[in-house]
């Protein structure tokens, strides 16, 4: 399957910047120690196999997923072998004692790189998942990068999103909130990030949703006017490598427009998955019609599907990788924008959220208006979006 021709592009993004930076990419990563956290997600792998191909002295590689970690293995082993350095894996939650201990035992790291995020719009459907979200992509990225810092990394990436931008939602949000915080510890600790827009057939979006109904002989269901950038795996992992090696302090690497990338809708890239598939899309009317119809079109080599426009909380009209306000270098690469920043940050009101947080965790009961108001102490111009439904309302 291509995934280019099904995002609707014939080249890749970042080939010419990878290129031309390659012997320095290459020097670098062979002399250096890596940390990986995050590292079996479609990111995180992406970003794994770009410093395995390069021979690290060591790489080790940090994530939950127990099941991922052994295909990210196989699949290294499978493809590029083995290298000269070291490589391990571990099966370890950042935010625990058991991090603390490997850092102390395996490090020091020259790099770490902190793939980690709870990502999915849909986490912030209720306050208990909402606060996991905060602690995985705010509070634990601080503790790492100050872990990072202890031990006297060179440098501590962390990737971003592209919702980070004038956020709507609260997952973008508590990125633009990660970013705050990574500002006040860039005074200490040289860091960089990524923006970027949807991963192709990534973990849990919609489009590896696409295969997973495929498989299993169910309609496909998707929004015909969200529109979205799209990046392949491969060019995630690409992007994060340029800015974690090459990034200066407190830079933020983001795609450029331009014809290679342009947006698309998901019900555009469902009709070319399943032609390529061999299979016709026939549009129901409802969820219940796609249901019910499914074996007799599909014998027909037809497949339902239901397109509709979309309603749910968080959802973005448009996508942007920066903001007017931003300071922007588009010189310095050919395919790459970057945001250079200053580092500007509100002492106080970072500790207020903090403590806010820990406040409410301490409580043990909290909902989310609590969380939202500490939200719009940090983003007094936050334009949430609730609308009462969520996506675990669709099909």
């Amino acid at each position: 399957m291509n995934i280019l021709s099904l995002i609707g592009r014939e080249s890749e993004l970042f080939s010419e910047d990878v290129k031309a930076n390659g012997v320095r990419l290459e020097k670098i990563i062979s002399d250096s120690r890596f940390l990986v956290i995050g590292g079996s997600g479609s990111i995180g792998q992406a970003v794994t196999r770009e410093i395995f191909k390069r021979d690290p002295k060591a790489l080790h590689v940090l994530d939950i997923s127990e099941n991922n970690m052994v295909e990210l293995v196989r699949d290294l082993r499978s493809t590029l072998g083995y290298g000269s350095g070291e490589f391990k894996t571990f099966v370890v939650d950042c935010g625990s004692v058991e991090f603390e201990a490997l850092i102390k035992a395996e490090g020091p790291y020259d790099y770490m790189f902190n793939l980690s995020a709870l990502k999915h719009v849909r986490s912030e459907k209720d306050p208990y998942t909402l606060m996991r979200m905060i602690m995985v992509n705010v509070f634990n990225t601080v503790k790492s990068l100050r872990m990072a810092k202890e031990m006297g990394a060179k440098k501590y990436f962390c990737v971003s999103t592209d919702k980070a931008a004038n956020p709507v939602n609260m997952m973008g949000a508590s990125k633009r909130i990660m970013e705050m915080f990574l500002m006040r510890e860039s005074l200490t600790q040289e860091i960089s990030m990524a923006r970027f827009a949807n991963v192709a057939f990534s973990d849990g979006s919609l489009l590896h949703g696409f295969n997973q109904r495929f498989m299993k002989k169910q309609p496909f269901s998707a929004p015909n006017d969200v529109r979205r950038y799209f990046v392949t795996p491969q060019e995630s992992g690409e992007l994060c490598l340029l800015s974690g090696i090459l990034g200066n302090n407190r830079d933020i690497f983001f795609p450029k427009l331009s014809e290679k990338l342009h947006l698309i809708t998901f019900s555009e890239i469902a009709v070319r998955y399943l032609r390529e598939r061999g299979y016709e899309p026939y549009e129901c009317g409802s969820e219940d019609e796609a249901r019910e119809r499914t074996e007799e079109l599909i014998a027909n080599k037809q497949w339902p599907c239901y397109f509709f426009k979309s309603d749910t909380t968080g959802e973005k009209d448009f996508e942007e990788f920066f903001t007017e306000a931003e300071d922007l270098d588009m010189d310095r690469f050919e395919t790459v924008g970057v945001i250079r920043n200053q580092p500007e940050f509100n002492e106080a009101d970072l500790d207020k959220f903090m403590n806010g947080i820990r406040m409410l965790r301490e409580k043990g009961t909290w909902n989310k208006e609590d969380i939202i108001k500490l939200y719009f102490s940090l983003l007094p111009e936050f334009a949430h979006k609730e609308t009462g439904k969520y996506l675990d309302e669709k099909m």
